[in-house]
């Protein structure tokens, strides 16, 4: 593999912000169900995730800064020990002990001694999986094709924020020599609804009305993340009241209903013929307080 930080297209010294959100933004352009039928793009999404499970992992990414290990994640060359003398460590200090001999067999297989098989575990995997803004609210199964492969059956749980990180026990790397696996992670972004805007718990979204409704009140049909449900618009709901739908929202949340006012998209000669002698019995002025000199 390449210097991980040129895939990426990082520098020594970045933060992890920096150099996750890089790993985010390469791997959906990159990222097999978005590029079918192109190898290359493919052998490119494998890298990328090959970079970041370097360069995310705090001691392989200091290791490699230090030139312990290459970009693969294996040991550099270091100078041994003169034929027949002991190593360096415990040079001084006559015959290594067993704790000695136990810590030796830990730096060099990953495992402390009498684990299983003496073996490394493997590195966790990153990945990246876009969902509905309908199926992180209300929970689904998803499915998610790996480079190697490989299919795994992500549970989305009801109520997922954009950005959680899901982590799936034993299905990242293999590890050598029959070590354990090490773990999936699985970068869950959920996308934007044309109607619906997160806030907390609560879902909120615009509900246009007409004018005649605004002053004679209605009942209408409102969609909500779980089906439509009619709500009443009182008499004289002004633009921008918000009216409540308890428990509609995500999670055990509200929906939240703003009005907004519609107005018809061809002209009304008899609605502008009204308006034009229309004297309201109580007038008021909508720009009262607006005075920029004010204060």
């Amino acid at each position: 593999m390449t210097d991980p930080y040129e895939i990426l297209g990082v520098r020594r010294g970045d933060s992890d912000e920096i150099i996750r959100a890089a790993y985010r933004r390469m791997a959906k352009r990159y990222h097999p169900d978005l590029n079918p039928g192109k190898p290359e793009a493919l052998e490119r999404f494998k890298a990328i995730n090959a970079a970041y499970d370097l360069l995310s992992d705090p001691e392989k990414h200091a290791r490699f800064d230090r030139g312990e290990i290459d970009a693969d994640g294996r040991e550099r060359a270091t100078r041994r020990p003169p034929p027949g003398g002991p190593h360096p460590r415990y040079a001084g200090r006559g015959q290594p002990s067993a704790d000695d001999l136990d810590d030796l067999f830990t730096s060099a297989f990953g495992s402390r001694a009498g684990g299983p098989g003496f073996a490394p575990g493997g590195s966790d995997a990153h990945y990246s999986l876009t969902v509905s803004f309908l199926e992180a609210a209300l929970g689904t199964v998803r499915r998610l094709t790996l480079p190697d492969g490989r299919v795994l059956d992500v549970t989305i749980p009801a109520g997922l924020r954009d950005g959680h990180v899901l982590r799936l026990k034993r299905q990242g790397q293999r590890g050598m020599a029959g070590g354990l696996p090490g773990d999936a992670l699985v970068e869950v972004n959920v996308a934007p609804h044309p109607l619906f805007r997160r806030v907390g718990d609560d879902v909120v979204m615009e509900l246009p009305m007409t004018l005649r409704e605004a002053v004679l009140g209605t009942t209408l049909e409102v969609p909500t993340v779980q089906g439509k449900v009619r709500m009443t618009i009182p008499p004289w709901s002004a633009p921008g009241t918000r009216l409540r739908l308890a428990g509609r929202g995500i999670t055990g949340g509200n929906q939240v209903v703003e009005l907004k006012l519609a107005l018809p998209t061809q002209p009304e000669p008899a609605l502008a013929a009204f308006l034009e002698s229309w004297q309201p019995q109580h007038p008021f002025d909508p720009r009262a307080g607006l005075d920029t000199e004010a204060g």
